[in-house]
């Protein structure tokens, strides 16, 4: 299903609104949100599905009896999964920047942690480096910003890390 700018839009706030009420519902604990990066105006497919379920895994894995309250949503704008745990934000931000880092499928892995403000806690506060472009060795939000690679680039490099994962 292909998405409009309004749908993705909406789909976030969505998301804000959800992470504030768990937030309150669980008071004290630290909040780890999950989605998956997929670009483009299809946030739903079997692609997404295989990378969404490989990050809950490895999330369940590394919280296991840490983990207070889970739960997912399988919705048109993408796959969330919010995950509440009683380690501080910093203790949480460290094993989610760890899990992006070292899986094979990491970097297609969206996962913050929520600070108090309702903002996502950036990786350089826990002393790591910002994400590192899929296809070249800048950051990132540079190349995004600076369209360095064309929408087939980044998806023939999404396809063949998706690939290089299930075989």
């Amino acid at each position: 299903m292909e998405l409009t700018l309004d749908d993705l839009l909406a789909g976030r706030d969505e998301r804000v609104r959800h992470q504030q009420e768990l937030q309150r519902r669980y008071p004290g604990s630290t909040l780890v949100c999950l989605t998956v990066i997929m670009p483009g105006n299809v946030k739903r497919n079997s692609r997404s599905l295989i990378v969404a379920g490989a990050a809950l895994s490895a999330l369940v894995a590394r919280f296991g009896s840490d983990i207070l309250h889970i739960e997912t949503r399988d919705l048109p704008t993408g796959f969330e999964a919010f995950l509440l745990t009683p380690l501080s934000r910093e203790e949480a931000k460290r094993a989610v920047c760890r899990i992006e880092n070292t899986h094979p499928l990491g970097r297609l892995f969206d996962l913050d942690v929520i600070g108090k403000d309702g903002a996502p806690i950036p990786r350089e506060s826990v002393g790591e480096s910002p994400r590192k472009c899929l296809l070249c060795d800048h950051d990132a939000r540079w190349c995004m910003r600076n369209h360095t690679h064309t929408r087939e680039e980044v998806q023939a490099r999404i396809d063949q890390l998706i690939e290089d994962y299930v075989r």
